[in-house]
């Protein structure tokens, strides 16, 4: 391995070979508390915040504490407005295209609802559509009259889109979801061809990038999706409970919440209402403000990172990961051919995840066992019951992957307690 780089505690930065000068994981580890604590390698599951995120919210959480609710937020008016252009900037979208949830399963499930398809519509979901979002699609298909179909994929077990296109051209309406990144594997979709081949026929196109924001570089005009929804605490860096989505305008334009909010919505007569126009249609009212400020925080800080940095950096960490298991006796990558995100994932002959997962832990190494009941499309499929996920970030060092390879080896050669 040697792509990995080591923050050196006699240098202010450290930094990867493919982006010399983009990359400081020694700057990243500085405002990392808990980077100097552990070896967290779960930024997929809930990565660790930067200091700037956390004292944002204590400090508007102070603020409540001191004047109410209602009027702290009213004095951070403006800085919420900016997490919107700082959503949109990330994205290469607009301001009124972002919506805010408080997680990326309710803004998708809102979102679908709005599209209220008709009987006859095709339902498309993509083999790494996570739990949450197949089980949506699952209850859509059980209680109305849609079809639901899992996209047929290729070797790399990504949808293929020759298949896709050959389906779509018979003209039904259809709706496209795709998870872009599976919780289940370091697999990326090929997000933008299926855009292209979505357009080409006129389906409507919804991104799932829980796993994908904040470790891809995203264009959502380019990818060419109605809809893209994300949470805050992954690859994000953002708190817990925070989440947004892009919404395409003349998508906002054409469709209805099935639940409007006074957050959306205004009263204006007994019994009439008219909604807001832009992707805000679409929220409530009632938010954590504390952490949405914190997601502010996040999104700059990711901004000025830089994603196409931050992508190619966080590819090779993995990559070079994926290579250092491959040669440990008894270790398995179950990662699909060609996957590239910043998620790993792997078994032990004759260890289960959980196990695997709880020793790493004594050693104070982070990590995550996924069962196939949160992908059976993916895992279920390629009959796996669970794999072990480790998923690194910019405040990973080389120490850290080193620890991490170190332990797995020992637990594999049944060296339970040892480093």
């Amino acid at each position: 391995m040697t792509s990995v780089p080591t923050a050196d505690a006699g240098s202010d930065h450290a930094a990867s070979p493919a982006f010399p000068d983009s990359i400081d994981v020694g700057y990243e580890r500085a405002q990392t508390l808990g980077a100097i604590r552990s070896h967290h390698f779960n930024a997929a599951g809930s990565a660790l915040p930067p200091a700037p995120v956390v004292s944002r919210v204590i400090a508007h959480l102070r603020l409540e504490e001191e004047i109410g609710g209602y009027e702290a937020a009213a004095r951070a008016r403006d800085e919420v407005e900016d997490v919107y252009s700082a959503a949109a900037q990330l994205l290469g979208a607009r301001a009124d295209e972002i919506a805010l949830f408080d997680s990326a399963s309710t803004g998708l499930r809102v979102l679908l609802d709005a599209l209220a398809p008709a009987p006859g519509t095709r339902l498309v979901a993509s083999r790494s559509t996570y739990v949450s979002h197949a089980l949506h699609l699952m209850t859509m298909n059980r209680a109305t009259e849609v079809e639901l179909v899992v996209a047929p994929t290729d070797e790399g077990r990504r949808i293929s889109i020759e298949a896709l296109d050959e389906m779509l051209s018979d003209g039904r309406p259809t709706i496209v979801t795709v998870a872009h990144v599976p919780t289940s594997s370091g697999l990326v979709e090929p997000a933008a061809e299926v855009g292209r081949v979505a357009g080409k026929h006129g389906a409507t196109y919804i991104l799932d990038a829980t796993q994908s924001v904040g470790q891809l570089d995203i264009d959502v005009k380019a990818i060419g999706c109605h809809v893209l929804a994300t949470t805050g605490r992954k690859f994000l860096r953002a708190p817990r409970g925070t989440a947004l989505a892009y919404v395409d305008a003349a998508f906002a334009a054409e469709h209805l919440p099935t639940a409007p909010d006074v957050r959306g919505a205004q009263w204006h007569s007994a019994f009439d209402w008219e909604v807001a126009a832009g992707a805000r249609r679409f929220e409530t009212w009632e938010a954590n403000v504390a952490a949405r400020l914190g997601m502010g925080v996040a999104l700059r800080q990711a901004i000025t990172r830089g994603m196409p940095a931050t992508e190619v950096w966080l590819s090779e960490t993995a990559s070079d990961i994926r290579e250092a298991l491959r040669k440990i006796p008894g270790v398995t990558v179950a990662d699909p051919v060609g996957a590239h995100a910043a998620i790993v994932t792997f078994v032990i002959d004759a260890v289960a995840p959980a196990q695997v997962v709880s020793e790493l832990a004594a050693k104070q190494i982070s990590a995550v066992s996924v069962p196939a009941t949160h992908g059976q499309w993916d895992l279920g499929d390629r009959g796996i019951p669970s794999v072990v996920r480790i998923s690194p970030h910019v405040y990973n060092d080389q120490n850290d992957v080193d620890a991490l390879i170190s332990s797995i080896a020992a637990i594999s050669a049944g060296e339970a307690g040892t480093a």
